[in-house]
């Protein structure tokens, strides 16, 4: 099937007073990525043309957020939020010459499935608009769907419904499909002669049938739906965001031993074997390979992790860490900004930052590489095979070059050669009986201080 063209518009100019926040709702992070995000990925699997946010409250942010996913889509801002069909003709003078279709989605609804748009454009087949419904267990407040057989005859309201409509069970989502012109032809006409005195995208149904075209409906589950407005329904969100990211997993054939408390973000990637254990989060932008295990109370971020590698448990990645294959990072290592080569072991308690350390190179417990000078960040460079004792402070920018070891304790200021060993730190020295006498000097010094108070 050739399918039509589409164009994308996602509405995204409400405040969310509910959220009781400041930040613009469609920007409270689900999955650690904003609700926006969601829909814009749920609106790529159509291959849109164009793409086009509506943004109102928090215009600024709402633009900025929606060019990080894609650079390419425009941003329109609503200045007066008067409905939804006000909304919707924001986005005309954009797509004024669009062919195809146009599908309106909700920056604040972000489970809407790819094969649930599909659907929509196959039904764009048989009718001119096309509206996707759901049962609703509780329909509460949602728009009602009046019916006969197959076609719709009307949306109707909340506000407006009669008792009979309210005792209707399916229920408007909000998302359209339709002709783009004649969308916007349509929306031009709506009026707000209503309880809310709004411009409501809803009533293009009507107004479509009264020109002698079809409207029809595609239903969902009710779980696609789902929209948020207040705090709990954005925790009822991340609850059914993580369910279905780890069923995804577990499908995929990564192993998840304790699925339960694994967190997700919307981007993750986890190749097929990769394993995952318990109390492990995962933030934006993380790619794990085949056969590469995450162990036990890992926090990562932006990085990549290679096939064969083992992460933790009790280790951080932050974003720029790229593990080569076989690597191997322990407990209570934090990497960051920073190039493993293959084969590189990092057992505990080190920091990397800025890095780029060669395969095959050990490095030992406490080593920290002491990057940032206050004002600027530098990079450390160690080579392949080298052997960096336990302890040492790698002051960059420094290299240690390919087979060269530190020892233990040093604190490292310049190059160090290949196949050198360097030793930075002061002789030791030994006062006998010493010890003794400071602490009988502090005590003294204490008591006297008691009496004195």
């Amino acid at each position: 099937m050739n399918r039509p063209s589409v164009s994308l518009i996602v509405l995204a100019a409400g405040q969310g007073t509910r959220m009781n926040s400041d930040l613009p709702k469609v920007l409270h992070p689900l999955g650690a990525a904003p609700l926006l995000h969601h829909a814009m990925r749920a609106g790529q699997s159509l291959e849109p043309e164009r793409m086009v946010v509506v943004a109102g409250h928090g215009a600024e942010q709402v633009a900025k957020a929606a060019r990080a996913f894609d650079e390419t889509v425009d941003v329109v801002v609503q200045a007066e939020q008067l409905g939804t069909a006000h909304a919707v003709a924001q986005a005309a003078p954009l797509l004024a010459d669009a062919p195809g279709d146009a599908v309106v989605l909700y920056g604040d609804t972000p489970f809407i499935r790819p094969e649930t748009l599909d659907r929509m454009l196959e039904a764009r087949e048989r009718h001119a608009i096309v509206v996707l419904g759901f049962q609703a267990a509780d329909p509460g407040r949602y728009g009602r769907l009046v019916t006969r057989g197959e076609d719709l005859e009307r949306i109707i309201e909340w506000k407006d419904a009669t008792d009979q409509e309210r005792a209707i069970t399916l229920c408007n989502s909000g998302v359209i499909c339709a002709e783009a012109l004649m969308l916007f032809a349509l929306v031009s006409e709506v009026g707000n002669d209503n309880a809310a005195g709004e411009y409501y995208l809803t009533d293009i149904i009507e107004l479509a049938r009264t020109r002698g075209l079809s409207a029809g409906v595609v239903i969902c589950d009710e779980s696609e739906t789902l929209g948020v407005n207040t705090r709990a329904q954005l925790a009822d969100a991340e609850a059914e965001f993580q369910r279905r990211a780890r069923a995804a997993a577990l499908e995929d054939g990564v192993t998840l031993t304790a699925p339960e408390t694994v967190f997700f973000a919307l981007d993750t990637y986890l190749g097929r074997d990769a394993i995952v254990g318990p109390n492990v989060v995962f933030g934006p932008g993380v790619t794990v390979e085949s056969g590469a295990e995450i162990r036990a109370f890992c926090h990562l971020e932006g990085c990549h992790i290679s096939r064969g590698a083992t992460v933790g448990p009790f280790a951080r990645l932050r974003p720029g860490a790229e593990l080569a294959e076989d690597v191997h990072v322990g407990n209570f290592v934090e990497i960051k900004n920073s190039v493993l080569d293959e084969g590189v072991k990092v057992g505990h308690l080190t920091y990397l930052g800025d890095a780029h350390v060669g395969e095959q190179t050990n490095i030992g417990a406490g080593t920290v590489t002491c990057n940032y000078d206050g004002v600027s960040k530098h990079r450390t460079t160690i080579g392949a095979h080298a052997f960096i004792g336990s302890d040492t402070m790698l002051v960059a920018p420094v290299t240690v070059g390919a087979r060269a070891m530190t020892a233990s304790g040093s604190v490292i200021t310049g190059e160090v050669p290949a196949e050198a060993l360097a030793v930075a730190r002061a002789k030791q020295v030994n006062k006998p009986g010493l010890a003794t006498r400071l602490i009988e000097r502090f005590r003294a010094e204490k008591a006297a201080k008691k009496e004195t108070n």
